[in-house]
C-alpha cells in the first residue's frame, strides 16, 4: 500500500484539518464531535441542509458545503457511517429556526444513525426530516444496503436542495426539491480497479489486470457481472442503457448528465465516456441541456466512472443554475 498519509488511525482527523485550513474562508470546522460547517450557520429563518457519510468519497460531502448547497457535513471514518453525536450536533449547530433536513445516502448505517440523530434533535424541539437518495440503478440490494443504493446523484440533489433553501423555501418545499430531484435521477457505474482502504491496507476485492466490475457499488460492493475490459463506448452504452429504460427517459426531455470519477480516473477519461453519453442520448432524442464531468463522489483511488442522468424541468434548471460557493462547485457568485 501506498498512500500519502501518516498513521492510517488518523486520516480523516488530519484530512478535516486541512480541509479546514485550505477552506477557512467557506467553513468552520469541529473537531469534537467532527463535523463540518458553513461558516456563517446557522442562518436564521433558512433551512439547514446536513449530509454526510463515510470518508473516502471526498469531495463528498464536505466539498459542498457553503453557500448555495449544504450548511453541514458529517465525516465518518473512510467507508463507516458517522455516529449519531456528530449528527446531532451539527443539527444543532444548523438550525436556523426553520427546521433541518438530513440528505441521507442509502446505506444502512447512515440510514440507522442519520434516524436516531433526527430523534434526539426533535427531543430538543428541532423539526427533522430526511430524504433518502436511492438513485443506483445497478442493484436492489447489496452488503450495504436495503434497496438501492445512493451514489454520485447525491451531488446533484445537494446541489438543487441547497439552492431551494437557499431561496427561503420552507421545510416542506425543500424536502418536497430534494424527493423531485431524487425520483428524477437515475446513476450507473463501472469500476476497472478496487480501491484500498487505508487501515485494511489490502484491496477491498479482486479484479483481475482484463476485467471491470460493472454497476460497482462507492464502497467496491459488487456490481451487477464482472466482465472482460472493452472499448469505452462499449461501457458507456452498458451503463447507459439500465439508467434510460429505469425512469425511463424519452424523446423530448431535457436533461442533466453527470460523468463522474471514481477517485483514479483521469479527465481526459471521463470527457471520452462523456462523448459517447452525449452521442447516445442525441441518438434518442434526449437534450443535454446541462452538465457536470469529474470527480465528485469517488472511490478512494479506484479506477471507474459513473453515468447519471437527471430529467430536468424549468424549476430544477433554474436551481441548478442558481449561484453555488463551496470547495467543490462554485458559479455565479
Amino acid at each position: 500500500m501506498k498512500k500519502l498519509i501518516n498513521d492510517p488511525k488518523n486520516v480523516v482527523i488530519e484530512a478535516v484539518a486541512g480541509f479546514e485550513a485550505a477552506h477557512g474562508d467557506i467553513v468552520r470546522v469541529s473537531h469534537d464531535p467532527i463535523f463540518i460547517a458553513r461558516s456563517d450557520a446557522p442562518v436564521h429563518g433558512k433551512v439547514g441542509i446536513v449530509s454526510g457519510g463515510g470518508s473516502g468519497h471526498e469531495p463528498l460531502h464536505g466539498g459542498f458545503v457553503g453557500y448555495g448547497m449544504l450548511d453541514a457535513a458529517v465525516p465518518g471514518a473512510v467507508f463507516t457511517s458517522p455516529t449519531p453525536d456528530p449528527i446531532l450536533a451539527a443539527t444543532q449547530v444548523v438550525d436556523g429556526g426553520a427546521g433541518v433536513l438530513h440528505l441521507v445516502k442509502n446505506y444502512t448505517g447512515d440510514v440507522l444513525n442519520f434516524e436516531t440523530a433526527a430523534d434526539l434533535a426533535s427531543a430538543e424541539g428541532i423539526e427533522v426530516r430526511a430524504v433518502i437518495i436511492n438513485d443506483d440503478v445497478a442493484v436492489k440490494d447489496s452488503l450495504y444496503t436495503a434497496g438501492r443504493r445512493g451514489v454520485a446523484g447525491t451531488v446533484l440533489v445537494e446541489k438543487i436542495t441547497g439552492a431551494a433553501a437557499e431561496r427561503g423555501d420552507d421545510l416542506a418545499a425543500v424536502v418536497a426539491v430534494a424527493e423531485k430531484v431524487n425520483s428524477r435521477v437515475r446513476t450507473m457505474g463501472v469500476a476497472l480497479t478496487p480501491c484500498v482502504v487505508p487501515h485494511a491496507g489490502e484491496p477491498s476485492f479482486v479484479l483481475a489486470d482484463d476485467e471491470i466490475e460493472i454497476g460497482i457499488g462507492i464502497h467496491g460492493e459488487p456490481g451487477r457481472e464482472r466482465i472482460k475490459l472493452e472499448p469505452a463506448d462499449a461501457i458507456v452504452d452498458r451503463l447507459l442503457a439500465p439508467i434510460l429504460d429505469d425512469l425511463p427517459f424519452v424523446a423530448g426531455d431535457a436533461v442533466l448528465l453527470f460523468v463522474n470519477g471514481m477517485g483514479g480516473t483521469p479527465q481526459v477519461e471521463l470527457y471520452i465516456v462523456f462523448r459517447r453519453a452525449a452521442e447516445v442520448l442525441a441518438e434518442k432524442g434526449i437534450t443535454v441541456t446541462r452538465s457536470l464531468v469529474g470527480n465528485y463522489t469517488t472511490s478512494l483511488e479506484m479506477a471507474g466512472t459513473s453515468i447519471s442522468v437527471l430529467k430536468l424541468d424549468e424549476e430544477l434548471t433554474s436551481l441548478w443554475d442558481a449561484p453555488v460557493q463551496t470547495a467543490a462547485l462554485r458559479w455565479g457568485r
